[in-house]
């Protein structure tokens, strides 16, 4: 008995569009203290099938959410119960997806690669993390082995500690520099804000609380406008004594949700579906656990030389900002100056905030709204480090790129 094997050729993907809730501050106090976490997926969801019309729900092909704490209403393979909760057809699938911070990245990606090789025309893609319901690493056992055989140092486990290790491999990147990228972070998000660029891309999420009752959350909880220097200087460094990363140039603990829509281009083209961006390429790499906010520089390095590109091809960097000491860890090993006006444009995580999985897709969803704006740019990149030692990093192109120069 003979079998054949089809070749097909591979698909360009499109980035259609992409939203999100507001982020919160987590805990007892902050907006979806007492909103489920799968409600914020759904009403997400409804949001990109209302301002896309053209697509008929039926013609969805896979809902993939990502979560890094899959455990009660993050739980339940989230990307299915999501999808039915949403309201689409019954036999449209959906699954669940971890890799720490960069969930919802791998979720893009991993649907991405279906769509190129023609298993899916069209797929949801996001995340969602509530960190006031479900702190990080709650329910975790490490396995015993990863000290006592030290198969990863200690400080391995906790986040800070890594960004403090990382202010410890590059004496340069000194706290003064990260208060410094800090303040900036929150002043162009208060620019940005002001000038409209952010609600665009926001869902009204409907909230509850036992003190103030039903409510309509419809901006970012996280901010800090009146931010300051001297403020920044003054903060406590919770994981080392006379330590370097503090509450101030670290992404907080947030609550929060994204999704996007991913397609074939002539499929989006067939639908009338906008494209905007196409994606180019990926790469993701493994680095020394302890020090994982240097990941990624490998990931960008390996996502570069798959595609044929170089740093100097990159218009806008949409990096996530997890610590500040991270992002400067990257432009100085790129040659970037700390204050390159490519670089988080509208702010990042130091502002917006930070709930794990979730975060993404908002870079990428940010990187779009600059495509629409800027046609001087053809290439944009969104990265993000990564826990227990990875990095991420998507490059996309600008389908409004005119191969012209035109003044920012």
């Amino acid at each position: 008995m003979s079998t054949t094997r089809t070749r097909r050729e591979i698909r360009d993907v499109v980035f259609v569009d992409g939203a999100r809730t507001p982020f919160g501050k987590a805990g007892p106090k902050g907006l979806y203290a007492e909103t489920r976490a799968d409600d914020m997926v759904v009403r997400v969801i409804r949001e990109l099938l209302r301002r896309n019309p053209g697509l008929p729900p039926e013609r969805i092909d896979e809902v993939a959410i990502a979560a890094t704490t899959q455990i009660g209403d993050q739980g339940l393979t989230i990307g299915r119960t999501a999808a039915l909760l949403a309201g689409l057809p019954k036999t449209v699938p959906g699954y669940a997806i971890d890799r720490m911070c960069a969930g919802a990245m791998t979720a893009v990606t991993t649907v991405s690669g279906g769509i190129a090789i023609g298993a899916y025309d069209i797929a949801l893609a996001g995340g969602v993390e509530h960190m006031g319901r479900h702190p990080m690493g709650e329910g975790v056992d490490p396995n015993p082995r990863f000290l006592a055989e030290k198969i990863v140092d200690p400080s391995a486990l906790v986040m800070g500690s890594t960004a403090e290790n990382l202010h410890d491999r590059f004496p340069g990147l000194t706290k003064e520099r990260c208060d410094a990228y800090a303040l900036a972070s929150q002043q162009k998000y208060a620019k940005a804000l002001a000038n409209g660029h952010i609600d665009r891309d926001l869902v009204p999420m409907a909230t509850r609380s036992a003190e103030h009752g039903w409510g309509l959350a419809t901006a970012d909880e996280p901010p800090r406008p009146g931010t300051t220097l001297e403020g920044l200087a003054g903060l406590k460094t919770p994981f080392r004594p006379h330590g370097r990363i503090t509450a101030g140039n670290a992404a907080g603990l947030n609550d929060g949700a994204t999704a996007c829509i991913l397609a074939a281009e002539d499929v989006a083209e067939e639908l009338e579906l906008p494209v905007a961006m196409r994606l180019v390429g990926y790469g993701f790499v493994g680095v020394e656990p302890e020090v994982m906010g240097i990941g990624p520089v490998p990931s960008t390095e390996k996502a570069l030389a798959k595609t044929g590109l170089s740093i100097e091809d990159i218009g806008i960097f949409e990096l996530n900002e997890a610590f500040a000491v991270q992002v400067l860890a990257f432009l100085e090993h790129f040659g970037i100056a700390d204050d390159d006006d490519r670089v988080n444009p509208w702010g990042g995580a130091i502002a917006i905030g930070h709930p794990l999985a979730s975060s993404g897709v908002r870079l990428m969803t940010q990187l779009a709204r600059h495509f629409e704006a800027r046609p001087d740019v053809r290439y944009g990149l969104t990265a993000m480090c990564i826990g227990i030692g990875m990095g991420g990093s998507v490059i996309w192109e600008n389908p409004h790129w005119t191969g012209k120069e035109t003044s920012r």
